[in-house]
């Protein structure tokens, strides 16, 4: 047996089915309910209405058992069809699809004694059609992008995808020292004003809870982007349900729950260092901070486990591609775009008239 041939395993995958026609049913966004593409006969989920802030409970860091971090491609996984007899051979990151010879729906179940199974999900609220419109007014919008990709760009298809994150809940408690400055006028002695700096040292001690800090645990897309298209309102999260996942692509994290806290951690030091500096500002009625030094130290950590919706796609403009999202809860709109040289030139033109304006104002006062 090669190796290759050794890395593709069988797993059990679940796909919804119609008790009218028996034809895959997906999950409708504007519905909120399994739909039948075919017939339209439709199926309520069972916890679709529960109270969400009761659902997703927040885990134990310390106590979780599957920590690593995975790598796509590492192992594939081999899923047959049971409408149409074709063998389908995934990524086994991937833990939904659908059928590319049929249509029908593929929720593979996560192999618990491997990885951490997600315990909450934000079930996608906006349709492809919203999407769609939401795009068309966000291209509009660009005002540097050529006037004619802003009037006739299109989307392609679109695709629905739930992406893994994590969050993490942790008590923040730090130890800084800094010096702080109070800024106050004096007068040369031909009069003239002149600004003077005083400075002094401070130390102090700062607590924070955070709360829903959101790391992303994949490293297969564009951050620049995803970033464009959050926040997401994670207090909407409600208890996983593999029901949402129906008609969708979606895939397991990962980067793993030790590689997501190292990345939160950084990102709450950053986070830190500001909140901390207007603390002192304010303690002290400063003007300026400098030389902040800090050390934290993190208690009563705990993460869920979030599966997160999105719908991408891309959009051709004179022989170039460009990639956008649109948040599949909110409907906000994030991607990349032609930018006009011209407008630009034009932009940076009038930014200098008005500077030097400003400067020709204030030096005749």
């Amino acid at each position: 047996m090669s190796n290759e041939e050794k890395r593709i395993i069988e797993v059990d995958e679940y796909d919804a089915k119609c008790p009218s026609c028996g034809a895959s049913i997906k999950f409708h966004p504007g519905t909120g309910s399994l739909v039948c593409p075919y017939c339209h006969h439709e199926e309520h989920i069972p916890d679709a209405d529960m109270q969400v802030d009761e659902e997703v409970q927040e885990l134990d860091f310390h106590e979780a058992e599957a920590r690593s971090s995975f790598r796509w491609g590492e192992e594939k996984k081999l899923v047959v069809c049971d409408a149409c007899a074709a063998e389908l051979v995934y990524d086994a990151l991937e833990v939904a699809n659908v059928c590319p010879y049929c249509g029908s729906n593929h929720v593979m179940e996560i192999d618990s004694e491997n990885t951490i199974a997600p315990n909450g999900i934000i079930p996608f609220q906006i349709t492809k059609e919203q999407a769609n419109e939401n795009f068309q007014k966000w291209i509009k919008g660009r005002w540097f992008a050529p006037n004619e990709a802003r009037k006739s760009a299109k989307a392609e298809a679109f695709t629905g995808i739930y992406l893994p994150y994590w969050t993490f809940d942790t008590k923040t408690a730090s130890q800084y020292t800094a010096s702080y400055g109070r800024r106050r006028t004096v007068y040369d002695k031909d009069g003239k004003p002149q600004t003077v700096t005083d400075w002094y040292r401070t130390r102090g001690f700062y607590q924070e809870f955070i709360d829903d800090h959101l790391v992303l645990a994949s490293k297969r897309y564009d951050p620049f982007i995803l970033n464009k298209v959050e926040p997401f309102q994670l207090k909407q999260a409600r208890s996983y349900n593999k029901d949402y996942l129906q008609g969708f692509a979606a895939e397991r994290y990962s980067i793993g729950l030790d590689e997501g806290w190292q990345i939160a951690k950084e990102e709450i030091h950053d986070y830190l260092e500001t909140q901390i500096t207007h603390h002192i500002l304010w303690k002290h009625h400063a003007d300026v901070v400098k030389n902040l030094r800090f050390s934290t130290v993190h208690s009563d950590i705990t993460y869920k486990y979030l599966m997160l919706p999105l719908w991408l796609s891309t959009f051709r403009y004179r022989d170039k591609t460009y990639q956008f999202m649109v948040n599949g809860q909110t409907g906000k709109v994030g991607g990349k775009y032609p930018v006009s040289p011209i407008k630009v030139t034009i932009a940076v033109i009038v930014t200098l008239l008005i500077l030097l304006g400003l400067y020709l104002y204030f030096e005749n006062q």
